[in-house]
């Protein structure tokens, strides 16, 4: 039934004019504004598309609604927090480091940070 689907996922903000200058500037992706429906397209490079839409209640997730692979975390950690990006300190089971990484835990190297209406995203490593 969905072989041929190009699926898609979204998420809510409480700002989609905050939440495009984040995306667009600070995190450098293409955003498509589409006025008429109220929603932004975020276009991932390689292919994809994340909704999003602004809901007056909103309130993030409490999970990672969005992860980018990236091929050194340390380096996109040090691009993004220069940029006002501020990392995530989880202790436990994905302790991070000071900049937020988390390493040897299990899992890729990653790091978690949020956007402006709090949805959780990270970073990781690509292997």
């Amino acid at each position: 039934m969905f072989k041929k689907t190009k699926a898609f996922s979204s998420f809510s903000v409480n700002d989609l004019q905050i939440a495009k200058k984040f995306y667009q500037e600070t995190l450098g992706l293409e955003v498509k504004e589409n006025s008429n429906m109220g929603v932004l397209s975020l276009i991932i490079p390689g292919g994809g598309t994340v909704v999003i839409y602004a809901k007056p209640n909103h309130e993030p997730a409490t999970f990672t609604v969005l992860n980018f692979p990236v091929p050194n975390v340390e380096e996109t950690v040090d691009t993004l927090t220069a940029a006002g990006v501020k990392f995530q300190q989880y202790g436990g089971d994905i302790k991070t480091d000071a900049k937020g990484i988390s390493r040897n835990n299990g899992g890729p190297v990653i790091a978690w940070f949020t956007d402006p209406a709090g949805n959780i995203m990270s970073v990781l490593e690509a292997e």
